[in-house]
């Protein structure tokens, strides 16, 4: 299983569990568990075509995937996800 660190805008699709385990080989694959699961959690993480968000940024074990194997990036058990909002904003 791979534990999954839910951002508090969506505890409301994990009834307020902060990390949940979810099964499988993939960071796409334990998206789509994590939908299974936790039904309507998926679109707030991933667009119409499959792919991450733009203004959601996942890591898999402390490395953003956008710089791995994306959606392809293998986990094994004991792995974590962290689903990370995007913030905006800055300096005026």
């Amino acid at each position: 299983m791979v534990k999954v660190r839910i951002p508090a805008s969506l505890r409301s699709f994990t009834k307020n569990q902060e990390v949940v385990e979810v099964a499988g080989s993939t960071v796409g694959e334990v998206l789509a568990a994590l939908e299974q699961s936790y039904p309507g959690i998926g679109p707030r993480l991933l667009d119409e075509k499959g792919g991450v968000r733009r203004y959601v940024n996942v890591f898999c074990n402390d490395e953003d995937i956008r710089f791995l194997e994306q959606l392809s990036t293998k986990v094994q058990d004991g792995d974590r996800i962290s689903l990370v909002p995007a913030i905006a904003g800055g300096a005026r």
